[in-house]
């Protein structure tokens, strides 16, 4: 049976600020890392077989700490990248909604597709389930922690277990250092079986900065 732990990055300070990070390289803050450095141990009694992590720094640092127990050397994937929140990424949420009134009230409305260049929820699941299912592959029967990000985390997630959108929407975000499990066998394929595990934190973040 094969494990696949996607864990999302720690808090950084565009988190705390509800500003929107997309694909903006940001880095964790004194609190993410802490988080980080709590959760290893946990996912290290896991025993992984390897770890994988989006390529942007706050999802690498996360990683970095579950590296420092295990001694597995960690590959990078741009493919787990946050969404690309195209004329947003930079701005707080309130800005947002100021700026562009139409098309955050169809993204908080769960459209897929909002416009002003923010990347498409299909795409985003598509290029981040490409990259879980090469994780799992790269591992077979085996245990692979993937550090990625929150709205990359749940796409990708519900893209590989064929959820459609509205299942999607139900599923709450994962908080700043928590998980979910994913496992794999020949005769149930891919199942869910644990979500937004780790230590009490502080409030999730939204899913979008």
């Amino acid at each position: 049976m094969t494990k696949l732990i996607v864990w999302r990055h720690g808090n950084t300070d565009w988190n705390a600020a509800n500003r929107v990070q997309g694909q903006t390289d940001v880095p964790l803050n004194e609190l993410g890392r802490d988080q980080a450095r709590a959760a290893a141990p946990l996912l290290a009694a896991l025993r992984p077989d390897a770890i994988v992590s989006s390529d942007l720094g706050r999802a690498a640092e996360t990683a970095a700490a579950l590296v420092a127990l295990t001694g597995l050397p960690v590959r990078t994937d741009a493919r787990l990248r946050e969404r690309h929140f195209g004329q947003w990424q930079g701005l707080h949420l309130t800005e947002v909604a100021e700026r562009f009134p139409e098309e955050y009230a169809r993204w908080q409305a769960g459209d897929p597709a909002p416009g002003v260049d923010v990347e498409p929820l299909h795409d985003l699941g598509e290029r981040v389930a490409a990259a879980l299912l090469e994780a799992a592959h790269a591992a077979p029967g085996g245990t692979v922690v993937i550090a990625t990000h929150g709205g990359a985390s749940r796409q990708g997630v519900g893209h590989l277990l064929g959820w459609d959108a509205s299942v999607l929407r139900a599923v709450g975000s994962l908080a700043n250092c928590h998980w979910t499990e994913l496992r794999h066998d020949d005769v149930r394929g891919w199942q869910l079986r644990a979500h937004n595990v780790g230590l009490i934190t502080a409030p999730v973040a939204v899913d979008a900065v």
